[in-house]
């Protein structure tokens, strides 16, 4: 396959084939070279036509506690207290910027995330 920018479907599924040949290729070979540079154009193509919205602050906020086993009582620390951390994930109160610092230094959930 020549590399070439993806400008289509038929391109796409073409250049995810040829980086199937090549994924496990050693580095700075002519095959580790040519999957680097599928990859950037693979990504490229993806970010434009399969865009993936950023996750809801409060949806990631349970989803970690889920993953991480924690409970509302877990993460009172972060909210400041039992009554705002139910508030915050009923949606009933904004995350204040205290909150979000606090669960980006806790949860280690990234600032962009928390913002929305």
């Amino acid at each position: 396959m020549k590399l070439a920018p993806i400008k289509n479907e038929r391109d796409y599924q073409k250049a995810l084939q040829e980086l199937e040949k090549v994924f496990d290729a050693k580095p700075n070979t002519p095959e580790g070279d040519k999957g680097q540079v599928l990859v950037l154009l693979i990504e490229d193509y993806e970010k434009k036509h399969y865009p993936i919205d950023a996750p809801d602050p409060i949806e990631a906020i349970k989803s970690t506690m889920e993953e991480k086993g924690l409970s509302n009582k877990d993460v009172v620390s972060y909210f400041g207290s039992k009554s705002l951390v139910s508030q915050v994930l009923k949606r009933q109160r904004n995350l204040s910027l205290k909150m979000i610092k606090a669960l980006h230094i806790g949860l280690k959930l990234p600032y962009e995330v928390l913002l929305g």
